[in-house]
Order: C-alpha cells, then sequence, then structure tokens
C-alpha cells in the first residue's frame, strides 16, 4: 500500500508555529520569540517577537513588549514598542509609553498612555492656510 520511498519522509514547515502562554499560568521573566505570541495569562516581565503578539481577554502583561504588530484584548502596562501596526478591541485597557506606527482603537477600549507615533513625517501647513491671504492690498 505505502512504497519505502515514503515511509520516515520528514515534511518541515514553512511557517514558525506560534507561542502560546494559556489562562492561568503565571510567567516571571522575559521571552523572546522569533514566532508570534499569544498571551491569554499573566507575564510579569519583557516580551520580544519577531512577529506579532496578542494579548487575549484574560491576558496581563506588565513590562516591555517589542514586536512588529501586536492585537491587545486584555490588559497591558508597561513599554510597549510595535514595529508596525497596534489594534486594541474594545475590552484593551492600556497604561504607559507607546511608539507605534500605526494605531487602531475600538471603541471603548481604555488607552491611557503617552503615544507617539512614527513613520511618515507632519508638514507644516501651508502659509495660505495657516495664514489670512494679504493679496489685494497696497501700501
Amino acid at each position: 500500500m505505502f512504497s519505502e520511498s515514503k515511509k520516515g519522509k520528514v515534511i518541515t514547515e514553512t511557517f514558525p508555529q506560534a507561542n502560546r502562554i494559556e489562562k492561568n499560568t503565571r510567567i516571571t521573566g522575559d521571552i523572546v520569540s522569533d514566532a508570534d505570541i499569544r498571551i491569554d495569562g499573566k507575564v510579569e516581565g519583557n516580551v520580544k517577537s519577531s512577529g506579532r503578539i496578542v494579548i487575549g481577554k484574560d491576558g496581563f502583561i506588565n513590562g516591555k513588549i517589542e514586536c512588529v504588530n501586536a492585537d491587545i484584548e486584555g490588559k497591558f502596562t508597561g513599554e510597549l514598542l510595535v514595529a508596525e501596526q497596534l489594534s486594541l478591541k474594545s475590552s484593551a485597557m492600556i497604561q504607559g509609553d507607546v511608539v507605534v506606527s500605526k494605531l487602531s482603537v475600538d471603541p471603548g477600549a481604555a488607552f491611557n498612555a503617552n503615544c507617539t507615533m512614527k513613520g511618515a513625517e507632519i508638514k507644516p501647513l501651508n502659509k495660505s492656510v495657516a495664514e489670512p491671504e494679504k493679496a489685494g492690498k497696497t501700501a
């Protein structure tokens, strides 16, 4: 039924598996991963990922987060550094300092943070908009 050539063949995954901290799990210390991380438990420490960090509704992190993208439904206190997009769901509660490129906040989310948005520079207003025109006036 099966040929010998198919026996013992190892299938390699092209996508890294996501890490998961389940509800009722408490971690004190730092977490570093190249893969995505989902946290439904509690973390006291720093979390760093080369991918996405998701804090579920029951999740809580007190520390520093560094990641590419983040989706937060739970609670976060500390410093949050997101290279691309931060999405806050309606149940999210954020306190601390945030540096992000893009920010999405659903109605109901508590966002009590100092926020710095990086990316496109803010250009000064055109003088014709900022100052009334003086055309037509003679001295």
